[in-house]
């Protein structure tokens, strides 16, 4: 079964039904900075001109999945296909997300990031995908 997630303030409205007007709006928690805040990296991206799906999901999960999971510094890795939008017409823009969770981001963008493994994959990658954005964000808390 797949969840999908409201935001709160989506949710308060929701609550209010016909009376949303009615309705005031929650106070946002105060914004504390967290210095044990997780890094985590995320990719969006389409894939290139004549790349098929099913050709690339291939090769995520036999190649790219055990070469990145094997990695130290990566906690979780998993890809994602954009299928839909939940509200609205169209599309999302993006093909794929991946979310990498990495503990130590320093260290990886220091030494893995220049290492033969993600040097080889990176390379494979850049070759099935048209402009992608690799955002480093970390959670709010």
């Amino acid at each position: 079964m797949k969840w999908m997630m409201m935001s709160a303030a989506a949710l308060a409205l929701a609550a209010c039904g016909d009376h949303a007007r009615d309705c005031a709006p929650a106070a946002a928690p105060a914004v504390q900075a967290e210095a044990t805040a997780q890094p985590n990296l995320f990719l969006l991206y389409t894939l290139a001109e004549g790349v098929s799906p099913a050709d690339f999901e291939r090769w995520v999960v036999e190649t790219d999945y055990p070469a990145m999971r094997g990695l130290a510094r990566v906690q979780d890795f998993r890809t994602w296909r954009a299928e839909r939008l939940l509200i609205g017409e169209g599309s999302s823009g993006v093909a794929y997300i991946e979310a990498f969770t990495i503990p130590d981001l320093d260290g990886f963008i220091a030494e893995d990031m220049a290492g033969e493994t993600v040097q080889s994959i990176m390379g494979q990658f850049m070759g099935f995908v048209e402009a992608p954005q690799f955002i480093i964000a970390s959670e709010v808390k």
